[in-house]
C-alpha cells in the first residue's frame, strides 16, 4: 500500500514539475501569450500554436477540413483573425457542420481565407493604418475580399466584414514564427 502511495505521489510530483516547467518556459520565451489557457510560443508557426488553444478547436477543425494546414504552416507572413469557439457557436445552428462537409470545401476555404491578410499586421500597424485612413483602414484578405478596421475607443480595434457585421479583437499580437494572430469574437463573412 505504501509503495503504491509513494508511486502515486511521485507521479503527481512529476506532473506538477512538468506543468511548472512548461509555465517557466512560457515565461522565459519573450513574446509568449496565453490563448485558450495555453502558451502561444513566438518560435512556433500558426498551426503549431493554434492546435493547443482550447478556445480555437472549431477553427482548427475547419482549417483541417479546408486543407489549409500546410498553407498556414508555410513561410508567410500571415495575419490571422482567429474566431473563438464561441464565435462559431453564434452562427446559425448547423452552419459549422454543413461547412466542414467535403462538398462545401470551396465555401469553407473562402470563409477561412477571408480571415487572413498577407503580411505581419501587428496591432500598432493596424492602428496606424486606421489613423492614416482618417478612421478606417481597408485590409485586403487572402480570399480577395476586404475588411474594414476601425477604432472603438482609444485602444480597441473592430473589424467590419463585407456584410456589415462587426467583430472585436479581444487578444492582440499573438506573435508566431510566420506571422501574427489576433483573436476575434465573431466569424467574418465575405
Amino acid at each position: 500500500m505504501k509503495k503504491h502511495l509513494l508511486s502515486f505521489a511521485g507521479a503527481a510530483l512529476l506532473g506538477i514539475a512538468s506543468i511548472n516547467s512548461a509555465m517557466a518556459q512560457a515565461q522565459l520565451t519573450p513574446g509568449t501569450v496565453s490563448v485558450g489557457g495555453q502558451a502561444m510560443y513566438p518560435n512556433k508557426n500558426i498551426v503549431e500554436n493554434a492546435v493547443n488553444s482550447k478556445d480555437h478547436t472549431t477553427l482548427v477543425a475547419a482549417v483541417k477540413a479546408a486543407g489549409l494546414v500546410e498553407t498556414l504552416q508555410g513561410k508567410g507572413p500571415f495575419t490571422v483573425f482567429a474566431p473563438t469557439n464561441a464565435a462559431f457557436s453564434a452562427l446559425p445552428a448547423g452552419t459549422v457542420e454543413t461547412l466542414v462537409k467535403p462538398e462545401n470545401k470551396a465555401t469553407l476555404t473562402k470563409i477561412l481565407t477571408y480571415h487572413v491578410v498577407a503580411g505581419n499586421m501587428t496591432a500598432d500597424k493596424i492602428m496606424s493604418a486606421i489613423k492614416a485612413g482618417k478612421g478606417t483602414a481597408t485590409l485586403k484578405t487572402v480570399s480577395g475580399g476586404t475588411l474594414k478596421a476601425m477604432m472603438n475607443g482609444p485602444k480597441n480595434v473592430v473589424l467590419q466584414d463585407e456584410k456589415g457585421n462587426i467583430s472585436t479583437i479581444s487578444t492582440y499580437d499573438v506573435i508566431q514564427s510566420n506571422g501574427v494572430i489576433h483573436v476575434i469574437d465573431k466569424v467574418l463573412m465575405p
